[in-house]
């Protein structure tokens, strides 16, 4: 996310048809009311006969006609509006822009196509597309491991207003460059889970394995026990959270073993560099990276390397990264090393909430303390109002809840009182769009950033489909 994001707020009246006329009968008025924000056919980026049949099933399980409508126009919102298939060096090419900002974030475009993955054996456009975004992360990661998005073109200017002035080495292709964790996790995540899906090896070429050889390079790079490392990052702001301390090098800490993030997933500024939900992620990330370079290439000495790394972050994180309230523990947000430590949590993926998600911990005595703080007071960040309650951050600022974080509540817990809970708060502030947003105010639904944020809608069609699977009385009950 960007500055620019925070000026796109909208305020928008009901979608026409809310008013039911009388004498209608309840089918339709529903039809009446809910006609859908899709893009005609004609008009769709990507179609795929599998998603759509899974969306035809799926409406099928939800009684609520809102619901069934809101989950139609956002699971395959990234399909339909942001993806774009090519050719790039005589390989098959996808790119995935986050929805309003034409760019790439790696982060992002991994995230949005997840949710079709278990689709992949079915349909080999998907196989296509997935190929094609996999071998455009590794020449993004090839170009800069320490970007966050990309361009079209890989030889072009970055023309983002935000990223003009910023002091950093801006290289082609490079759209903005805040180092983050997550960016270099997110990629090996969709790798990784095509491989388990489908066993096609084909993407997985000479270019892929160089590029995540460089995410275990950078990684050791941002251990920094000889010196501060390569990156540095500052912009001209009048926000804090867009640069960062000591001609851009962070906080100081003491080299204990984790990995240093310069900014967080929401696309903030650290407090303390060691972040602790990116750092579990790392962990994850090493021992899939461990296990793929060990099948796929025979490489063991990489994977044993991989494997060692994983082992001393997870070690250093175990040891810095825990809090504790007399003889309960839980999970820090970010540490220093030196005894430092801040509990919050941000609404954006990675997050403590979003832990057992990622597979990056357990849902264990431990995480389950850690979500009952974050989604209370004792996290600065928690908002409550009259429309809803959630986690915010920085990024939008104080009042203004992510809705992603309440999917996060929902997909992380087996209670179905709270997951109907969440549904109904996803239910009644998307302001009559039919579509998620990047954040709402707390008391005012009108109020809302980013009409076009395909990650959220395509997470919240995740969510159903992940209902519908495995709470699916919860869909027959709202």
């Amino acid at each position: 996310m960007n500055p620019s994001r925070r000026n796109v707020m909208k305020w928008l009246s009901l979608a026409p048809g809310v008013a039911m006329m009388g004498g209608m009968s309840m089918g339709a008025a529903a039809a009446s009311r809910f006609t859908s924000q899709r893009p005609p056919v004609g008009k769709r980026k990507f179609t795929s006969d599998a998603v759509e049949h899974l969306i035809a099933a799926t409406k099928k399980k939800i009684a609520d006609p809102e619901l069934a409508w809101i989950f139609e126009n956002c699971f395959p919102n990234t399909l339909d509006t942001t993806v774009e298939l090519g050719r790039l060096d005589g390989y098959e090419d996808t790119f995935v822009v986050t929805g309003d900002i034409d760019a790439m974030w790696l982060r992002d475009s991994s995230a949005q196509v997840w949710p079709y993955l278990p689709l992949t054996p079915k349909d080999e456009g998907l196989r296509k597309l997935f190929r094609g975004l996999i071998r455009r992360q590794a020449r993004c990661i090839l170009i800069d491991p320490y970007a966050n998005a990309f361009l079209p073109d890989t030889k072009g200017k970055s023309k983002m207003d935000w990223a003009q002035a910023d002091i950093t080495d801006m290289r082609p292709g490079v759209a903005e460059r805040k180092w983050e964790i997550d960016s270099l996790c997110y990629p090996v995540r969709l790798a990784h889970g095509y491989w388990q899906t489908t066993g096609d090896r084909e993407p997985f070429d000479e270019s892929w394995r160089a590029a995540t050889r460089s995410i275990v390079t950078t990684f050791r790079e941002q251990q920094r026990k000889d010196g501060h490392g390569p990156y540095q990052f500052q912009r001209p702001s009048p926000k804090p959270t867009e640069s960062q301390f000591l001609d851009g090098y962070g906080q100081p800490t003491r080299p204990v073993g984790m990995i240093h993030a310069m900014f967080r997933p929401s696309d903030d500024a650290t407090v303390y560099p060691f972040n602790i939900p990116g750092n579990l992620f790392a962990v994850v990330t090493l021992r899939r990276l461990a296990q793929m370079h060990g099948t796929l290439f025979g490489d063991q000495a990489f994977a044993s390397e991989a494997n060692a790394l994983a082992d001393e972050v997870e070690e250093a994180v175990e040891k810095y990264g825990v809090m504790h309230d007399g003889q309960d523990d839980f999970w820090a947000y970010e540490v220093d090393g030196y005894g430092n430590q801040l509990f919050m949590d941000d609404a954006n993926v990675p997050s403590l909430l979003a832990l057992p998600y990622l597979e990056s911990a357990k849902h264990d005595a431990r995480y389950a303390r850690t979500r009952q703080r974050v989604w209370s007071t004792a996290n600065p960040y928690f908002f409550k109002g009259t429309a809803g309650e959630g986690i915010g951050g920085p990024h939008e600022g104080l009042r203004m809840i992510w809705p992603m974080s309440i999917m996060m509540k929902a997909f992380t817990t087996d209670d179905a009182a709270e997951i109907r809970q969440c549904l109904h708060w996803l239910k009644t502030t998307h302001n009559g769009t039919g579509f998620m947003h990047e954040a709402f105010d707390q008391d005012d639904p009108k109020k809302f950033t980013r009409a076009w944020f395909a990650w959220a809608n395509t997470l919240f069609g995740e969510l159903i489909v992940h209902l519908a699977d495995k709470h699916p009385d919860t869909l027959r009950r709202v």
